[in-house]
């Protein structure tokens, strides 16, 4: 099961964010590639209690979904609701300078997977508390479906 405390796993996004131009058009929904690098960031800043986002789960989305969406072999899907402090033209992060905002996600996915990590991972704010492995595990999906959405 892929995940980003997966040296190799993490490497291959890490270039597949490399490969990430500021023209390249997304194959579904709104954000522009540049805000995507945001929106990515943004999603890790929670994750590692940088950042808030508001909570919006169920016990059903605690557990159900999150087993869904953590480990059924299927892609996510398009259109799923983000919350709105890392939602792009709501109340997430805009874009500056393109190079400068990839280098800041890559900082971030490298301390984020780094099993010497000087945070607490915050409550995931659809699925609750999770797990090392359920994060490392959502962070891979969460940046494997934005990167296809834009063909990478």
């Amino acid at each position: 099961m892929k995940h980003l405390g997966n040296p190799s796993i993490r490497q291959q996004v890490l270039q597949r964010i490399a490969g990430l131009r500021p023209e390249m058009q997304p194959l579904w929904g709104r954000m522009t590639a540049h805000q995507m690098l945001c929106h990515l960031r943004d999603s890790f800043q929670v994750a590692v209690g940088e950042k808030r986002a508001s909570p919006a789960g169920s016990l059903l989305q605690h557990s159900l979904l999150k087993w869904a969406a953590l480990y059924l072999p299927a892609p996510w899907p398009h259109g799923v609701p983000t919350r709105p402090e890392v939602e792009q033209g709501v109340g997430g992060t805009r874009p500056v300078a393109f190079r400068d905002d990839r280098i800041d996600l890559i900082f971030i996915i490298e301390r984020f997977s780094d099993p010497n990590r000087p945070f607490r991972w915050a409550a995931h704010p659809v699925f609750g508390r999770m797990s090392e492995r359920e994060w490392l595990r959502w962070g891979y999906l969460h940046a494997d479906h934005h990167l296809r959405q834009f063909g990478l």
